[in-house]
């Protein structure tokens, strides 16, 4: 039996690398992805099958929103059933926002939905565009026995294969632009593709992709620092419709014990907001209680983000709310591995 070559979907957002220079003014210009085989022939000696779809008026990434997750989602939705793969070309400085998000907007999924970018645009000489599109693609048809081998959200990144919604942009100016430091790589490009199968999200493969478009981005996210003042906070938590706030602590999870402090967090948890502890450090986990300075927290019912990054928590928390889980149900499932996202 000869198996048909996989349909891999490009779905083009916007970002650096859908540009192209005008080498005449040196300005950028967006990209028309339908000549995408004449700039970048290489791709017809893949062994898959590719179409494009572009968004209408592509966007910065700065611009991205919860209502371009939602466009993107639903391009996925209404194709998911005629390609075997997804590539999501997206500006970098939020990639692993939107890559986060994604993963939990997708329930179900079992196909690969693989984000990538570039720090230089598709035309230029030292381009990294060509590289991060070519394997992204290959990647995404990559498949055994009919069935594809990366069935999650990810994002690949010179020469890298990451889950989605481990991944923080690390570097403005290196081509290594990304990061997964509580998680190891999915895969390595090299003279080889060496995938890490190990590594890979299993989901339930006998249950329908269902796709969840409404996000509550009614929350807000506080880094602490040594002398924050309680009149920010209070600020901050008396916010109209604020459903819950993300707290950037110190190492492990910890925060000051001052009385003001500890009533505060104590106060906002009864008046049903969620409080979400994550680590403001790059690597590492929340382990509360571990320190005598998060102790009091665990006691106030505050969830533990354990080892979640940043974007994945705000993700998290927008998909949650959106489905309209409160209470102890919120706090149960915030601190449960959904999709991979923590440890």
């Amino acid at each position: 039996m000869t198996l048909q070559k996989p349909n891999i979907l490009l779905i083009y957002t916007g970002g650096t690398i859908g540009m192209i220079r005008d080498f005449k003014t040196g300005a950028l210009k967006a990209f028309d992805f339908k000549n995408l085989l004449e700039k970048i022939p290489e791709l017809q000696l893949l062994d898959c099958n590719i179409d494009t779809v572009s968004f209408s008026e592509p966007i910065d990434s700065s611009n991205m929103n919860p209502e371009c997750w939602a466009q993107i989602a639903e391009i996925i939705e209404v194709n998911y059933n005629a390609f075997d793969g997804f590539v999501i070309l997206h500006g970098s400085d939020t990639m692993s926002y939107t890559a986060s998000a994604l993963s939990f907007m997708l329930e179900n999924l079992a196909k690969p939905v693989i984000f990538t970018g570039s720090q230089l645009p598709i035309g230029d000489l030292r381009t990294d565009a060509k590289e991060n599109l070519i394997t992204s693609i290959q990647i995404a048809s990559k498949q055994q026995e009919g069935i594809p081998i990366i069935k999650e959200v990810c994002l690949y990144f010179e020469y890298k294969l990451y889950r989605g919604n481990r991944t923080t942009k690390i570097n403005a100016e290196h081509f290594q632009a990304f990061a997964s430091l509580n998680y190891p790589d999915l895969a390595e490009s090299g003279v080889y593709l060496k995938i890490n199968n190990e590594y890979l999200f299993r989901p339930n493969l006998k249950a329908d992709l269902v796709v969840r478009k409404n996000l509550d981005s009614n929350i807000a996210i506080i880094k602490l620092f040594p002398g924050i003042s309680s009149a920010v906070l209070k600020s901050i938590f008396s916010i109209k419709n604020l459903k819950a706030v993300i707290i950037e602590t110190y190492g492990a999870g910890n925060c000051t014990t001052e009385k003001w402090f500890i009533n505060l967090i104590t106060e906002t948890i009864k008046k049903g907001i969620h409080i979400i502890n994550i680590t403001q450090c790059s690597g590492g986990s929340v382990i509360m209680g571990h320190y005598e300075t998060s102790r009091a927290l665990k006691k106030a019912g505050v969830i533990s983000g354990k080892d979640i990054t940043t974007e994945a928590a705000i993700a998290k928390a927008m998909y949650l709310l959106g489905q309209n889980i409160t209470g102890k149900s919120f706090k149960t499932i915030y601190e449960t591995n959904l999709r991979g996202e923590i440890t």
